[in-house]
């Protein structure tokens, strides 16, 4: 594409605001992240210096970093691949012929995602309370001992992957419904002509019909757990013992509370290459 033609005049606008609100953000924070950028160098700008890696290798010895990064992995681990099993079994649900209403369906479950979280952290603080909460009361009326669900370190995870399912699972259902209905009803015909019933049906027609789709719900599912940040600031503030702590809550500490800017634009650019090589590794796994 030449400078003066005129598709590089339509890309223009649109490029330039990249420029100015995406790439060049990124790239000062890069530059950050090699500098000691903290409170003292906001007021004057002398004080700031060139530390190269250093950051990084704070970040390498850093015990608190470990722990961040540890409980990251587990809410994606465990909470990206229930979310989105939870949106593919609302997705068929919804999605079945028996179903009747199945717009109501859809328009209930999703819900949650157009609910403000702080409305859905509160809501769910009262759940979780260990004397009057919802959760308790049920466990008492089966014998089991009332459990501190946030305020228990190994309690306090798992709370949180449960609220995050409930609250974001409604989005991936969309796109699960999306998928499901693209799918020729001829292959299901010639599946049951075949003899195969409802199992074998979804185990050999639904499931690698809907392979775009799961790539898709998987990346942008994991990106978003990654980027673990107002669940565990709302609910938990990272505790108990930073149980809950993930490298966004680190990052926001470090960045807006104890003003260690470079620092926290490391933990920044160490999310990011995360996020990019599990990106990249499921795209080579799933490539055919």
């Amino acid at each position: 594409m030449r400078l003066g033609s005129p598709g590089v005049w339509f890309v223009a606008p649109a490029l330039s605001l990249l420029t100015v609100f995406f790439f060049a953000p990124v790239g000062a924070a890069l530059l950050l992240s090699f500098t000691d950028f903290d409170i003292y160098a906001l007021g004057d700008l002398s004080s700031l210096r060139w530390i190269g890696l250093g950051n990084y290798q704070q970040l390498s010895s850093s015990l608190q970093f470990w722990m961040a990064l540890r409980n990251t992995g587990y809410f994606v681990v465990v909470g990206g691949p229930l979310s989105v099993a939870v949106s593919l079994a609302a997705a068929l649900l919804v999605n079945h012929r028996l179903v009747r209403w199945p717009s109501v369906f859809r328009s209930v479950f999703f819900v949650p995602v157009v609910t403000t979280l702080v409305a859905v952290a509160v809501v769910w603080r009262y759940l979780y309370h260990p004397r009057y909460g919802f959760l308790n009361h049920a466990l008492a009326v089966v014998g089991i001992a009332p459990v501190d669900w946030l305020g228990d370190p190994r309690w306090a995870m798992p709370s949180i992957i449960l609220m995050a399912v409930w609250k974001n699972f409604g989005f991936n259902m969309i796109v699960f419904v999306a998928g499901l209905q693209s799918i020729p009803r001829r292959l299901y015909e010639a599946a049951a002509i075949d003899g195969a019933g409802a199992f074998r049906q979804f185990l050999h027609v639904t499931l690698p019909a809907l392979a775009p789709t799961f790539l898709f719900v998987t990346i942008i599912t994991m990106i978003g757990h990654f980027q673990l940040f107002a669940e565990p600031y709302l609910m938990t503030q990272g505790g108990p013992a930073d149980s809950t702590l993930s490298l966004g809550l680190l990052m926001f500490r470090e960045g807006f509370r104890w003003w260690n800017v470079g620092y926290a634009s490391s933990i920044a650019f160490v999310l990011f290459a995360l996020i990019a090589c599990a990106t990249w590794l499921q795209l080579r796994l799933r490539k055919p």
